[in-house]
């Protein structure tokens, strides 16, 4: 690519939520001649980083982080066909969801943006999942990641039971286990045999991205 700074100027698209105009930025940079993985992870995926450290800072809000992880869904979608042909792999695969019972998915709709704008693949199981769904979906898709949401007491002690149902399962071991939600804290990792805690989105892409990578 030459003469115009496509992927800055994706950076910065994708940083504003000018969702409309990185899809056209991710089409002229790529007939331009840059690669799907530079687009990926020097435009969209260094965007997302920003964006993470600008809301650690205080800088931004949730509403102008939502903006910021649609855009980027948006162009990761229009991307996706490119970087199947090109064989880029994803930093990691992790399946969510929100506990049975639980039907608030905002949080975790965030989360997913976030592991999605840090290069995971993220199959989401959306809200009130019971145990044997999760089961079933990472004996289908062996990731090496699942998260739980909780955002209510009462639907905390599915998390408990879902991990009994994987370890019955002789899946356990295979998969790190995340939880998050308002209820939850980081001595309820340890309580019920979970591997991390993640307060936000924002950390729960960055420690799992750290940990794909290891």
């Amino acid at each position: 690519m030459t003469g115009v700074d496509w992927l800055g100027a994706i950076r910065t698209g994708t940083t504003n939520g000018e969702g409309d105009a990185v899809l056209v930025l991710v089409r002229e940079a790529l007939a331009a001649g840059g690669t799907p993985g530079a687009v990926l992870q020097d435009g969209l995926i260094a965007a997302m980083d920003d964006v993470g450290r600008r809301f650690q800072r205080g800088d931004c809000y949730i509403p102008e982080m939502l903006l910021s992880a649609r855009t980027m869904k948006a162009a990761v979608e229009a991307l996706r066909p490119s970087l199947v042909s090109t064989k880029v792999e994803p930093v990691g695969r992790i399946v969510i969801g929100s506990m049975e019972g639980d039907l608030h998915d905002i949080g975790k709709n965030l989360v997913g943006m976030m592991l999605e704008g840090a290069g995971f693949e993220v199959i989401d199981l959306g809200n009130n999942v019971p145990p044997a769904r999760f089961v079933e979906a990472v004996a289908l898709h062996r990731p090496g990641f699942v998260g739980f949401s909780a955002m209510l007491t009462t639907t905390m002690p599915n998390m408990p039971r879902t991990i009994a149902a994987l370890d019955g399962a002789g899946l356990r071991r295979a998969v790190r286990i995340v939880i998050g939600g308002a209820p939850v804290s980081a001595d309820f990792v340890q309580e019920i045999g979970a591997d991390l805690y993640a307060p936000t989105g924002t950390e729960a892409a960055q420690r799992l991205r750290g940990l794909a990578r290891a």
